[in-house]
């Protein structure tokens, strides 16, 4: 019998009763979709003329799915331009030596990534109705951006940290001792080599911005792409599954496009790494001046 570095190999019991424990877990899962099928079917949600007007006439992507739509991609735009770079501005500040930069900082970041969006969301709504002037047909999306931008530029902050703390401590140090500055070092080491490491997690945090416009729509009348459902539904004859169907199909082609898009963009950072580099000199007065790509990599006191 072999054995592996993380569990050992198994034996003919084993093997045996995995494939009991599968065979049960398929006939188990079969008969919950058989189910599922059998209440739908009865219910009438199955039937084709539930599902025509997605197929044969483009009356319903023009009238309620493109434009809920659109909405959806215009909060979650307006949400990540703001909230990406606030987010790395207080993650920044929560690593300053500065007590005066980080404590408040951190009030702001803990303070709202503890409040559920929805919560940031209706008080936006009340405050926007109460003291300005905005007009109350585009104050929902007013209200959706400012939750979104409040509780994931918090989430972001905490990624940048992250990532940041994650670099070894070798490259503050190699920076310092070329006499690099606290500025130059955060721009020109620590943040160019964080990147690759905070992109799958910014990504997963753009896949919930994206998710997050529905609840606008369900709470503040925003004309999203979840919200879209109630009026198709009453208009093509009570096919809410069907609705409902063609939305999450939408949503996981919006969602996995980003998350292709943010893979190739991660090889192609990691690609760049190893085959470019900046090079360290001394300006005009006597300081540093970076010549080519801000992707410095330093290793044991050597740039490369």
């Amino acid at each position: 019998m072999t054995t592996s570095v993380l569990f050992d190999a198994q034996g003919p019991r084993a093997k045996r009763r995995n494939v009991l424990y599968t065979a049960i877990f398929v006939v188990a899962l079969a008969a919950v979709v058989w189910w599922v099928y059998g209440a739908l079917s009865e219910k009438h949600q199955l039937d084709w003329v539930k599902w025509e007007p997605f197929f044969t006439s483009s009356q319903p992507w023009e009238t309620y799915l493109w434009p809920g739509l659109q909405n959806t991609l215009k909060a979650a735009f307006f949400a990540l331009l703001i909230a990406l770079p606030l987010g790395a501005l207080f993650g920044i500040g929560r690593l300053s030596d500065h007590r005066w930069m980080r404590m408040p900082s951190g009030i702001v970041v803990e303070f709202f990534r503890a409040i559920p969006v929805l919560i940031l969301m209706i008080t936006a709504n009340a405050a926007y109705s109460e003291f300005t002037d905005i007009a109350s047909d585009v104050r929902p999306l007013y209200a959706v951006v400012t939750g979104l931008v409040l509780y994931n530029a918090s989430v972001l902050a905490e990624i940048v940290r992250a990532g940041i703390l994650s670099l070894p401590q070798g490259q503050t140090d190699a920076a310092k001792a070329i006499g690099m500055r606290k500025g130059q070092t955060m721009g020109y080491v620590l943040l160019p080599q964080s990147v690759t490491a905070m992109l799958p997690a910014i990504v997963s945090q753009i896949v919930v911005i994206v998710k997050d416009t529905a609840l606008g729509g369900a709470v503040l009348t925003f004309p999203e792409l979840l919200a879209s459902v109630r009026p198709m539904s009453a208009n093509y004859g009570a096919n809410t599954i069907a609705c409902f169907t063609i939305i999450a199909l939408i949503y996981i082609a919006v969602n996995f496009a980003l998350t292709s898009f943010a893979s190739w963009l991660e090889r192609r950072l990691r690609r760049a790494k190893k085959s470019t580099g900046t090079v360290i000199g001394a300006g005009p007065g006597g300081g540093i001046e970076t010549i080519g790509t801000p992707s410095l990599v330093i290793e044991d006191g050597h740039g490369s």
